[in-house]
C-alpha cells in the first residue's frame, strides 16, 4: 500500500513540476517507485537514431516498455546487492565519448549536437552504462543455473526441423610462427632525431603539438584529433606509455621519447582527472628495409624446411623462434578474439593469412610471407600451418556441439527471463498514462488493476 501511495505522489508531483516550470515533459509510466518521463523516451529514440540501432515497432511503445523492463531488473539488482564495477563503467564511457567526438568532429560539436555540456553528457552516460552493466549481471545471475546436459542437448538438436538447423560457415584452425625483422640502429636514430626536433619546436613555441600530430603522427586515428587520446585510465595504456604519461604535470612541456611495442612516442599532458588522464601523442614507427625483409623471409624458409623434414616439430619451432607473444605459449595456435575459440571464419583472419591457407590442406605449412600485425600496425614475417579445415555444412553434434549447446542455453535463458518478467509484473505497482496504453506490448502484463 505504501508503495502505491508513494508512486502516485511521484506521478502527481513530477507532472505538476513539468507544468509549473514550463518544460514540456510528463510522467508516462510509473514502475514501482520509479517514473518514466516522456523526455527519457525522446532521448532514447534520438540516441538509437544517431547510433543506427533499429527500433522494431512504434518507438513510443517499444522504448517505454524497454525502460520499464530495465527498472524491474534494476530493482531486483538492488535487492540482491548486484553492483557495477565503476572502473569498467568509466572505461566504457570514455570509449563512447571518444567515439562521439571522433564521429561528430570535436567536443564542441558534440555538445552542440546533444545540447548539453561534456560534463552533463558524461554524467548521463555513466548512469546509462552503469545500469546496462548491472542489468547484464542480473540477467546472468538469474540464468546462471541453466546448464543443459549432453542428453538434453542431443534431444534439442533432434527436435529441430531440418530447415531450422543453422548452416555453419567454413572454418579453419591455424598455428602461426612470426617475427619482426630487426630494425637497423641507423633507422632508430633517425626516428628519435625527428621526435627530438618536434619536441624542440614545441618547447620554443615555433610549432603547436597538435598541429605536428595531425601532420606527422602515424597513429592515424588520434592524429585526426591532433594526437588527443581522450580520457583513459592507466590500464587502458601499455605500461611504458602509461608510466611516462601519468608522471606528466606540466601541459606546456613534452615528455621524453617513449618506446613501446607500437614504435616511438612523445607525449603532452592535456588534463588529469583523478585516476584518468587526457593527453596527446605523436607516434613514429621505424621503417624496415627490403633487405631486412628478405633476410627474415630466408630465415623463415629455413625453419619451414626443418619442420617439413621432421627435424623439428612446429610447436618447438614456435617456442624457439616466434615473437608473437599472443600465441607463442600456445604452440602458435591462434585464438579468435570474437569467440574465444580456435576456430576462424576466413573473414575473421587477416587478409594475408586467409590468402595463404585458402588452398592449403590440413597439416600443410605455408611459404614465408609478409603481413601486417593489426595490433601493432606494422609488418612482420610469418609462416602458418593449417591444423583443421571444416567446409560449409549444417550444424551437427560431432563438429558443432558447443554451437548447439549455446543455442539451447540461449533459448532456455530467453524463456526463463520472459517468465521472470511476467511474474515481476504481477508483484510490482505499474501505472501507465491512458494515452500511452494503446500498444501491442511484448509482455502483456503491464496493464492491470492495482
Amino acid at each position: 500500500m505504501r508503495k502505491t501511495i508513494l508512486s502516485i505522489v511521484i506521478l502527481l508531483s513530477l507532472s505538476l513540476s513539468a507544468q509549473t516550470s514550463g518544460v514540456i515533459d510528463e510522467v508516462i509510466w510509473v514502475v514501482g517507485d520509479e517514473a518514466i518521463l516522456r523526455s527519457e523516451v525522446e532521448e532514447e529514440r534520438l540516441r538509437a537514431q544517431y547510433e543506427g540501432q533499429p527500433i522494431h515497432g512504434d518507438p513510443y511503445c517499444v522504448i517505454p516498455e524497454q525502460l520499464a523492463i530495465q527498472k524491474l531488473y534494476l530493482h531486483q539488482a538492488e535487492l540482491d546487492s548486484v553492483e557495477a564495477n565503476e572502473s569498467s563503467v568509466s572505461h566504457q564511457v570514455d570509449m563512447r565519448i571518444n567515439y562521439y567526438i571522433n564521429q561528430i568532429g570535436s567536443k564542441e560539436k558534440m555538445e552542440e549536437y546533444f545540447r548539453k555540456t561534456s560534463s552533463e553528457i558524461r554524467e548521463e552516460m555513466m548512469t546509462t552504462v552503469r545500469n546496462q552493466m548491472i542489468i547484464q549481471q542480473m540477467q546472468a545471475k538469474l540464468t546462471q543455473d541453466i546448464k543443459p546436459t549432453p542428453a538434453e542437448i542431443r534431444r534439442y538438436y533432434n527436435s529441430l526441423p531440418a530447415d531450422s538447423i543453422p548452416m555453419m560457415p567454413a572454418q579453419v584452425e591455424v598455428q602461426i610462427l612470426s617475427f619482426e625483422p630487426p630494425v637497423p640502429v641507423e633507422e632508430t636514430e633517425r626516428i628519435k632525431s625527428r621526435l627530438r626536433e618536434f619536441t624542440e619546436r614545441v618547447q620554443n613555441g615555433s610549432a603547436d603539438f597538435s598541429m605536428l600530430a595531425r601532420l606527422y603522427s602515424e597513429d592515424t586515428e588520434s592524429a585526426k584529433r591532433g594526437g588527443e587520446l581522450g580520457f583513459v585510465g592507466r590500464g587502458q595504456l601499455v605500461t611504458e606509455f602509461a608510466d611516462v604519461a601519468f608522471n606528466l604535470n606540466d601541459p606546456k612541456r613534452v615528455s621524453r621519447i617513449v618506446q613501446t611495442e607500437y614504435g616511438y612516442h612523445i607525449i603532452q599532458l592535456i588534463e588529469k582527472k583523478g585516476e584518468r588522464i587526457n593527453c596527446r601523442h605523436i607516434l613514429l614507427r621505424p621503417r624496415i628495409s627490403a633487405t631486412d625483409k628478405i633476410n627474415a623471409i630466408n630465415k623463415l624458409d629455413t625453419i619451414r624446411q626443418l619442420v617439413a623434414s621432421d627435424s623439428i616439430p612446429f610447436e618447438v619451432a614456435v617456442l624457439k623462434f616466434s615473437q608473437d607473444k599472443n600465441t607463442v605459449m600456445n604452440a602458435g595456435l591462434m585464438i579468435n578474439p570474437n569467440t574465444g575459440s580456435s576456430r576462424f571464419e576466413y573473414q575473421d583472419l587477416s587478409p594475408e593469412i586467409a590468402k595463404q591457407i585458402y588452398s592449403m590442406n590440413e597439416g600443410d605449412i605455408s611459404q614465408p610471407f609478409v603481413m601486417m600485425d593489426q595490433t601493432k600496425n606494422r609488418e612482420v614475417c610469418a609462416i602458418v600451418r593449417l591444423n583443421k579445415k571444416t567446409d560449409v555444412h549444417r550444424a551437427n553434434l560431432t563438429d558443432d556441439f558447443q554451437t548447439i549447446k549455446a543455442m539451447l542455453e540461449e533459448k532456455l535463458s530467453r524463456e526463463f527471463l520472459y517468465n521472470w518478467i511476467l511474474k515481476k509484473q504481477k508483484s510490482t505497482f505499474i501505472q501507465i498514462d491512458p494515452a500511452w496504453q494503446g500498444c501491442d506490448f511484448e509482455f502483456p502484463g503491464w496493464i492491470h488493476d492495482n
